[in-house]
């Protein structure tokens, strides 16, 4: 928790009150089905907290943007998001039923109020977000084809709406094609060793009525 509040050092008693108990919750859920590898969970703060966090020193959120996190896993980076932009409308969807019970009872036991889950194939997902976020699921032009449609015309942030999308790696030949897509180095926003090859990728996406 620590490792938050380096970071993240203005957070109510609250959010780091949800932030202390998500460890708690995982650990117990993570024995009944495996989401999280042992590693993972003995380091969760910093694989998958502080990463699905990172989005957050990109763009803050305004209170009532509507964010789909797109094949969430056990929940990253929705949750954590969530905890932090509790006026923000959090959709986590995953076509993995087993996930999304973790999921769905991380939330319960979190009382998160701004969190929606839907077992489906996101392209069978009807409906507009301002940001799309994802941890690395597949490549950009799948991904991109997956959420063709699905971008509200409206802006609300000096960010364009779009992907938020964390990724490792060299990223070069994936989004070759993709002239308005900008890498951000997560090593420039954390010190710790586990960001120096993780990058956050922001690739702005036009509306289609």
């Amino acid at each position: 928790m620590d490792l938050i509040l380096k970071y993240f050092p203005n957070l109510s008693e609250d959010q780091i009150s949800k932030f202390e108990m998500l460890e708690r919750l995982y650990q117990d859920w993570n024995l009944k089905i495996n989401v999280v590898s042992r590693k993972d969970i003995d380091e969760l703060y910093l694989r998958h907290v502080l990463h699905s966090l990172a989005i957050s020193k990109l763009v803050t959120f305004k209170d009532g943007t509507k964010i789909m996190d797109v094949g969430t896993g056990g929940g990253f980076p929705g949750i954590p998001l969530a905890i932090l932009f509790p006026e923000c409308q959090f959709h986590l969807v995953d076509s993995i039923a087993k996930k999304l019970k973790v999921v769905n009872e991380v939330v319960e036991g979190l009382g998160l109020t701004n969190v929606k889950t839907t077992h489906s194939r996101v392209e069978e997902i009807n409906d507009t977000y301002d940001f799309i976020v994802s941890r690395a699921v597949a490549a950009m032009p799948t991904f991109v084809h997956w959420v063709k449609g699905k971008i509200l015309k409206k802006q609300h942030h000096d960010l364009k709406n779009g992907i938020l999308y964390l990724k490792g790696g060299d990223l070069e030949e994936e989004l070759k094609t993709y002239t308005t897509a900008k890498i951000y180095n997560l090593s420039d926003y954390y010190s710790e060793d586990f960001f120096e090859t993780k990058k956050l990728v922001h690739l702005p996406l036009k509306f289609k009525g």
